[in-house]
């Protein structure tokens, strides 16, 4: 979109000349100055700056209601996330009143009837006294250990009303919970890359974008879709990992895709397709490695000098341990990748500078672990870690990774636990001790006493009684639903604070409705590693209906349990944002980096932006290491790459070696039945983030049949007389759910695409074990398994299904509605 030729025109002016009144000009340069200043405004009619995970918004406020909005600073790529503000303050599903389910109201305790009982609303005093007297109940009665608050989800933009962070402070003001470990997005990643590198690794900086444009000559998107998952960060997205990537584009250099599906990046991109059946990434990378062997093409002397126990793999690589060499022969059969395919690539691979950009859906899978170790393994193989370039990455496609990290300051933000005294013992510290692996929800409801393997240590589940979640949609994240509608049933009662009558929402005891972002003021970073802006996060229009903002629910349930002061310190939502805008200026200035004062800042309605040195711009990952690695050796007992991991392999799991190994889960495409003769793959969308924004009028952009389209190959549908458009029944023994049909070539044959964070909408529920989701939530029918012992991660990329055309009348999806209420 052009900039405005008069930069002084009116706002009328501006905004019927653009889509937004903001796209286009730069907010950084000034602009915004002119546009938002008393003078320029109409006074029915003004221009606030705001920002959410999908990056800086600007909002048209026109008589005191949202009629647009759209990106403050120009977006690289134009991010559909950004125009959609209005959807999310009217929409229908919005949470209105404090709502309680009726049965619970009068006292039934029959629980199976969440998610089927009418709700009655209540007024703010009646909720507060429900939710502040059974919290008080539980704990009195079970201790801490009888309250979950795993409220996993994700943050909540902003420095202060993050909402899980929020729930945990009150909690461990009043006496405790119990936590999760770990998170759904590299659960297997997260706990098995400390052993093999000393870091946690999938977040983590990586090497600069302007290295990679420099130095890299084949760049490989492995399980990645950045164009995807770009268009929003953990805090609020910079925009500028889709700028990096359009410029590799225009670098025109050797870009290649390894995924089942032939993914939005892949298309925009014009990269190389290398189609792989689900879950083989492993195979197709031993393959790899055993090319390089057996050709002598691995680079010895940095597998000698950097890493520890290759000798070990090598000894399983080539069949010694198992009678059974991972040649490239063996490998193709697996993953359906040609051998010489697999050859080119090895060879490719060592002759030229290559970065292997590793997703994250490919260790979300039986046995997730080793895809990363592996992964780590080929590249040190290939012997290019530490040079520019080249060796591997694992948050490109996340969050801006690989943006350098600008000089400046960061800001402060709120914590779960508010300032302890030093050596001063309290519950706290218990506290940090009751927690369980977060994809281990169901199982700990349903098996209270049951005790699980867990990186090297035994966790016992507690006996919940109550569970409170605040932020976050487990009923569309979490595998398996049908279980774990069973495992919700068990608490004696379930909480939610929430914006939308989302499926967990639907599913509580008790609902309290909450402002979104834009009816709040906050702040955020973007970019999470570049840490290049600060935005304001202005309060755009008054809390709609009854709404509050988590930060005072649990302020005034702080203040009935006699502890308001240790959760607020005696401050306002604006002293807080004070607070934490004053550490990053004192950051900053410790930088030599000019902030204005908090006021100015405030009143300017605009973002801060940092910028990078030439230093952070050459930045390569374990280049210090590589140069010295005596000087600078990893966290690992051996310092270095720990290609064998000793303390691994003594845990004696069955389901994780000591060395990077190919397990065949239980459900995969080289593992199908007659009943399930297809895999399911479920990718991040690219309208939504997760099931955010799933009820917005973005959903018109991709809904078939107002379900949720599947991607099915031409040939997989026609065996089965489906066309394009079809309403499809998928399903396992696990579940059931319609979706619709897009025919088409680009999804390998045997295996499905259904997007995870379609909203959960079960046609009769509690008539059946496995009712008919009406919206097509992938979870019905992925499995609810650990990843292995090692981590128990999530699993839900090994699924096998049976897909056929649904005849007669398609129920309607109600999910989008707001539930039964009682008159």
């Amino acid at each position: 979109m052009k900039k405005q030729d008069n930069i002084n025109a009116s706002r009328r002016d501006f905004i019927k000349h653009s889509s937004l009144g903001l796209a286009g000009t730069s907010l950084s340069g000034g602009v915004v100055g002119s546009l938002v200043s008393s003078k320029a405004v109409a006074a029915e009619q003004s221009t606030v700056v705001t920002a959410a995970h999908w990056g800086p918004l600007g909002v048209v406020v026109e008589d005191g209601k949202v009629v647009k909005s759209g990106p403050a600073i120009p977006a690289p790529l134009t991010n559909e996330l950004q125009s959609v503000v209005a959807d999310q303050l009217y929409s229908e599903t919005r949470v209105k009143y404090p709502m309680v389910r009726k049965g619970y109201l009068e006292g039934n305790k029959d629980t199976s009837l969440r998610g089927r009982d009418e709700w009655v609303r209540v007024s703010w005093e009646q909720a507060f006294d429900l939710v502040a007297k059974e919290i008080k109940r539980v704990r009195d009665s079970y201790g801490a250990t009888g309250i979950y608050a795993g409220s996993y989800g994700w943050y909540s933009s902003g420095s202060l009303h993050a909402a899980r962070t929020l729930l945990h402070r009150y909690l461990n003001v009043t006496g405790g919970f119990v936590g999760s470990k770990g998170d759904y997005s590299t659960g297997a990643a997260q706990v098995i890359m400390p052993h093999v590198l000393g870091t946690i690794e999938v977040y983590e900086q990586q090497t600069s974008w302007e290295t990679i444009l420099e130095s890299s000559e084949i760049v490989v998107l492995w399980s990645a879709n950045p164009l995807t998952t770009l268009r929003i960060a953990w805090t609020s997205t910079d925009q500028e990992g889709l700028a990096y990537f359009k410029k590799l584009k225009e670098s025109g250099k050797r870009i290649i895709c390894i995924d089942p599906v032939r993914s939005e990046s892949c298309e925009f991109l014009g990269a190389e397709w290398i189609p792989i059946n689900t879950a083989t990434d492993v195979p197709l990378m031993l393959g790899i490695a055993h090319t390089l062997v057996s050709e002598d093409k691995h680079d010895k002397a940095f597998l000698k000098k950097y890493t520890s126990g290759y000798d070990k793999f090598e000894e399983y690589l080539l069949g010694k341990t198992d009678g059974q060499p991972k040649d490239a022969t063996w490998a193709s059969k697996l993953t359906g990748v040609p051998v010489e395919v697999i050859k080119q690539l090895a060879n490719d691979f060592v002759t030229k500078r290559t970065m292997l950009m590793g997703g994250w859906g490919m260790q979300r899978q039986r046995h997730g672990e080793q895809s990363h170790w592996m992964m780590v393994t080929l590249a040190s193989m290939l012997g290019q870690i530490g040079l520019p370039g080249g060796g591997f990455g694992f948050s490109y496609h996340y969050a801006n990774g690989g943006v350098p990290t600008a000089t400046g300051g960061i800001l402060g933000s709120i914590t779960a636990n508010p300032a302890v005294q030093a050596g001063e013992k309290t519950w706290l510290d218990e506290t940090s001790k009751m927690a369980f692996p977060v994809a281990r929800v169901a199982d700990a409801l349903l098996n209270p006493g049951k005790t699980i393997q867990y990186n090297g240590t035994e966790i016992t589940y507690p006996d919940i009684k109550l569970v409170y979640w605040a932020g976050g949609n487990p009923f569309v994240h979490h595998q398996d639903t049908n279980t774990l509608v069973k495992a919700f049933h068990k608490p004696d009662t379930f909480i939610v604070n929430e914006v939308n009558w989302t499926p967990t929402a639907r599913m509580a005891d008790i609902v309290l409705p909450v402002t979104t972002s834009y009816e709040r003021n906050d702040l955020t970073m973007s970019g999470d590693y570049s840490m290049m802006n600060i935005y304001p996060m202005k309060q755009v229009v008054p809390p709609q209906f009854e709404a509050k903002s988590d930060y005072d629910i649990f302020t005034e349930l702080a203040k009935r349990a006699g502890v308001e002061e240790q959760f607020t310190e005696n401050k306002s939502e604006m002293d807080w944002l004070k607070g934490f805008y004053q550490t990053a200026f004192d950051a900053a200035r410790k930088n030599r980096v000019l902030m204005p004062k908090f006021e100015k800042f405030w009143e300017e309605n605009k973002p801060i932006t940092f910028k990078a040195n030439e230093k952070a711009k050459k930045w390569v990952r374990y280049e210090e290491f590589r140069n010295d690695p005596l000087l600078n050796p990893l966290g690992t007992p051996s310092g270095k790459i720990e290609i064998y991991s000793d303390v691994v392999a003594k845990m004696n799991y069955d389901d994780c070696k000591g060395y990077p190994s190919w397990m065949e889960p239980a459900e995969f495409a080289g593992n199908t039945t007659a009943e399930a003769p297809l895999a399911l793959v479920t990718p991040h969308p690219y309208y939504r983030l997760h099931s955010q924004l799933a009820h917005t009028s973005l959903r018109q952009k991709y809904a078939v049949n107002d379900r949720e389209p599947v991607l099915i190959h031409k040939d997989d549908a026609a065996t089965r007389g489906i066309v394009d458009g079809d309403i499809v029944r998928i399903f396992n023994s696990r579940g059931q759910v319609l979706a619709g049909a897009v025919v088409t070539d680009g999804i390998i044959k045997g295996t499905v695409a259904l997007h995870e964070g379609a909203w959960y909408d079960p046609a009769n529920l509690g008539q059946s074990d496995k009712p008919l989701c009406k919206n097509g939530c992938p979870n019905v029918l992925t499995r609810d398994e650990g990843t292995s012992k090692l981590a128990q991660g999530n699993s839900p990329n090994t699924c096998i299904v049976q897909v056929e055309k649904f005849t007669g009348e398609a129920p309607a999806v109600t999910v989008f509605k707001q539930p039964k209420q009682s008159a």
